[in-house]
């Protein structure tokens, strides 16, 4: 099989300046590099070099899923309605989910994820716990009717997505079905040349109870996350932190004047103490409609996927809200609240005696109040963000921060699906039960976007072997002579009987054109051949990752080549 590409007949159409549409690095350089190409907003077309990569990447899932019993499959893209109402995500997934009629009017969904259609699926067919556990999966589109798609392949309209979804008898059994997909999804990060951190993830619409992502680090992710060196990772909206709440001072409750201190800033530039010794006051309106009101550390903010867990679908009070209530905005504190209040505050101040709060009075604070003598908490929750320095709920040290991009995710998703579709299959003792069930996904076009952002320097993309669209560039300086263009042929021609994947630039352009498209593209190897080198018998060869040059003699090109590129593939 053919396994190189003229430059000249490659669809690769390379911009010199940064797209102005484009604000991440991957996604600038992706289409520098004429890899993908916009359609509408959160549509891309993925032209030849990218399809490669993901052509390489989707390689690596399915030999990872080989190795654990996954099977592959497909089931159609538009799911009907009528699932989804059995599950109840109809109404409770939101307007991401992109809906449709076909020409008789029955209602359709366009798939963000496909839970429902596997159940839907196996749930008269897989009818006993002998047939179980099985593992399906599959490669396909998905949609989501993103508000604000950007960042190119990060967030997107349509992308490419492998889930998984398996069906178990016990508990044990999907507790291995789960640890064999995390495991193999660490490796499929590890082989795609993806540093990525596990990280305890909530489980969104999905459901569930357990759930782990894996986390791509990358400045420019939109997900913020904690790590520690022990080896704990989870994503701020999961972490449940030990917080260092600093105590505030004791003594009889005392009211001070606290002027246009309105803010936790303010205040503690004012009375000259740390931010985390005052008490952060948050008005809201729970899901149920009652006026609520929660205290979190000073120097915490609300994490708003927690805060939808503990309240339902809360709104934080308008002013006028504020005021029907009786609240005092800026100055809310627990000492004399008005009647009919929720009153909660965040774990992290359950054992905090002396709290600096709001005096519920327009420009006025009470110092040495006391939990249990000037008020009581009668509700705690979780509901605020890890940050750096909050303690690691495993070791106890202080934690990081980082960003990341979010590669793929595990669940455990128990009968969440298999109850309200009626999905069971009959046990050894002839019960009929719901099936235990896993799901576990990996965005691919998400992957490369993520690759990219781990691989670049201020010339392009530094492709990993493992996924690079093509192994080695061959660059002849000189095209159409009788000395280099006969050389080059020849190389290409003795790599790629090598099985090694080249793209050989036989355009008539400057030198410093083909250097800068072959660094913008970022093929790992570069094979440059200029009239002097060939005289010596010598080509000159670039490491794109380390910018690192060699001359190697031509008799020796392949082998050399060969002994760096085939143990670096995946």
């Amino acid at each position: 099989m053919k396994r190189y590409q003229k430059m000249s007949r490659l669809y690769a159409p390379t911009l010199k300046e940064d797209p102005a549409e484009a604000e991440l690095v991957s996604h600038k350089l992706l289409l520098r590099a004429g890899m993908i190409r916009k359609t509408a907003a959160g549509l891309y077309s993925y032209l030849p070099l990218a399809w490669r990569v993901i052509s390489k990447v989707e390689d690596v899932i399915r030999d990872e899923m080989e190795g654990i019993g996954a099977q592959e499959m497909m089931v159609p893209i538009v799911t009907p309605a009528e699932l989804w109402e059995q599950s109840h995500r109809l109404g409770a997934y939101g307007p991401e989910l992109m809906r449709l009629k076909d020409r008789h009017e029955r209602d359709f969904v366009l798939g963000p994820t496909h839970e429902e259609t596997f159940t839907d699926l196996v749930r008269d067919e897989l009818r006993s716990y002998k047939q179980l556990p099985v593992t399906l999966y599959q490669i396909q589109d998905k949609f989501r009717d993103e508000r604000r798609p950007r960042f190119g392949l990060m967030r997107g309209r349509e992308f490419i997505m492998k889930d998984a979804y398996s069906f178990s008898a016990t508990q044990e059994s999907l507790q291995e079905c789960y640890d064999d997909e995390k495991a193999a999804y660490a490796r499929i990060a590890e082989r795609c040349g993806v540093k990525a951190l596990p990280v305890v993830a909530d489980s969104g619409q999905i459901g569930g109870d357990t759930s782990v992502e894996f986390m791509a680090l990358a400045d420019a992710g939109e997900a913020e996350l904690v790590w520690c060196d022990c080896g704990f990772a989870a994503d701020t909206e999961a972490a449940t932190a030990r917080i260092a709440v600093a105590e505030g001072e004791a003594g009889e409750l005392e009211r001070v004047h606290t002027p246009n201190a309105g803010t936790i800033a303010d205040l503690s530039a004012l009375l000259g103490v740390e931010e985390s010794a005052t008490r952060k006051a948050l008005a809201l309106v729970d899901g149920e409609g009652r006026p609520t009101v929660v205290f979190v550390p000073g120097d915490h903010e609300m994490n708003d996927c927690k805060a939808e867990n503990a309240f339902g679908e809360y709104h934080l009070m308008t002013d006028e809200e504020l005021r029907e209530a009786g609240l005092v905005k800026g100055f809310i504190g627990p000492v004399g609240l008005p009647e009919g209040i929720r009153v909660c505050a965040d774990e992290a101040l359950r054992d905090s005696k002396w709290w600096l709060v709001g005096a519920n009075l327009a420009n006025y604070h009470y110092r040495h109040a006391q939990m249990g003598r000037d008020f009581t908490i009668p509700e705690w929750v979780d509901v605020v963000s890890a940050k750096e320095g909050d303690l690691c709920p495993k070791c106890g040290k202080p934690m990081h921060h980082a960003r990341g991009i979010e590669v793929s995710q595990v669940f455990q998703l128990g009968t969440k699906y298999s109850e309200s579709m009626g999905a069971t299959f009959m046990d050894e003792d002839g019960v009929e039960k719901p099936f235990l069930m896993g799901c576990y996904g990996i965005g691919v076009s998400r992957m490369v976007s993520a690759i990219v952002e781990q691989h670049n320097d201020e010339n392009g993309i530094c492709w990993p072997v493992c996924v690079a669209p093509y192994e080695v560039e061959v660059v002849p300086l000189n095209v159409g002579d009788d000395l280099v263009w006969p050389e080059a042929q020849r190389v290409t021609d003795e790599l790629s009987a090598a099985d090694l994947e080249v793209l050989l630039d036989d355009r008539s352009e400057r030198p410093g054109v083909k250097f800068a498209d072959a660094d913008l593209i970022g093929l790992p190897w570069q094979v440059i051949l200029g009239k002097r080198g060939v005289k010596e018998g010598k080509a000159e060869v670039k490491c794109r990752a380390t910018g690192e040059r060699f001359d190697v003699p031509m008799d020796e090109l392949v082998s050399w080549l060969s002994e760096r590129i085939v143990p670096a593939r995946a």
